[in-house]
């Protein structure tokens, strides 16, 4: 529990629906958005475009675009000083926040921070949301958002583009799966408390593994429906990893066929990583690394269970 007493800054898939209060205290109802963020944000936008990604709204007052596809949310936060901070060291994107849906965003914020919790002081200017925020791996946030049906953060703070779809269509079954977080060697006992202390995680056995990359530990993520709960994975580093730096690494992406999935994005220009060691089959897929770090994975909705 000591991890949960100091800010983690600079340091290294469908779930089960559960309503009861004991499993899910928070009443969390999935991922409201994942956020990027980087000082270039065209050349990001051109990646998520590629994936099927559209934008559609930009932030009233900050460099903030929305982009969407179906009911995954991405916001790409090009803010000068939000972009330079949480750039990685060569100035690559980098996944910086995960919002939550909760059911009540004050009552969230109280359970965690008594449970050791660090908030991110939030300065919203004026006519600004203040979206309660936590401290999450290598600096980056964990929102708590209970504005996510009819009228959403998005009708607050953000101004639709001129003609685009508010809702556009996804990939046939398209869903969020999980975020694959990569821990410092020796952390995997601390990030598991840290989530489930925090958020009411559950740890997935260590026999089961879902896609292609299935290193490291899952824990399953509450949600008040089977559509809305979705996987962590956490990833020690080999021994040699050139990098060994804790962040949120990549967005896992639920489809009911992984093969046509990778043949619908190759037309549109994705490339996926084919070799001796990785390559796609029904079983998952990952796309090569944009921009020295966007990358994305490919999962079976319907995940199967590996001996």
């Amino acid at each position: 529990m000591a991890e949960l007493l100091s800010p983690l800054q600079d340091a290294r898939e469908p779930a089960q629906a559960s309503g009861s209060e004991a499993a899910n205290p928070l009443g969390l109802d999935g991922l409201e958005f994942v956020e990027y963020a980087t000082d270039k944000p065209q050349a990001l936008g051109q990646v998520l475009e590629m994936m099927g990604f559209v934008p559609t709204a930009r932030h009233r007052s900050r460099e903030v675009t929305l982009y969407r596809q179906g009911a995954i949310n991405l916001v790409v936060n090009a803010h000068p000083h939000e972009a330079r901070s949480a750039s990685d060291t060569e100035g690559h994107p980098s996944i910086h926040a995960m919002a939550l849906r909760v059911r009540n965003a004050r009552a969230a914020r109280a359970y965690v921070l008594a449970r050791g919790g660090w908030e991110v002081p939030s300065h919203p200017d004026a006519m600004e949301l203040n979206i309660p925020a936590i401290h999450g791996v290598g600096g980056s946030r964990i929102y708590l958002v209970d504005r996510y049906q009819k009228f959403s953060i998005y009708d607050v703070d953000f101004d639709p583009i001129p003609g685009a779809q508010p809702q556009p269509p996804c990939l046939p079954g398209l869903q969020v799966f999980g975020l694959v977080q990569y821990i410092g060697m020796g952390r995997s006992f601390d990030w598991l408390e840290f989530y489930q202390t925090l958020l009411g995680c559950s740890a997935v056995p260590e026999g089961q593994r879902f896609g292609i990359l299935p290193a490291g530990r899952l824990l399953r993520v509450p949600g008040l429906s089977a559509q809305t709960g979705f996987m962590l994975q956490l990833v020690e580093p080999t021994f040699d990893a050139p990098d060994p730096q804790e962040r949120l690494q990549r967005l896992g992406l639920g489809v009911p066929d992984v093969l046509a999935a990778v043949q619908a994005l190759r037309a549109r220009g994705v490339e996926f990583v084919e070799n001796d060691a990785l390559r796609s089959d029904a079983r998952g897929a990952l796309t090569k690394t944009y921009l020295g770090s966007v990358a994305f994975e490919l999962v079976p909705s319907v995940a199967p269970v590996l001996p």
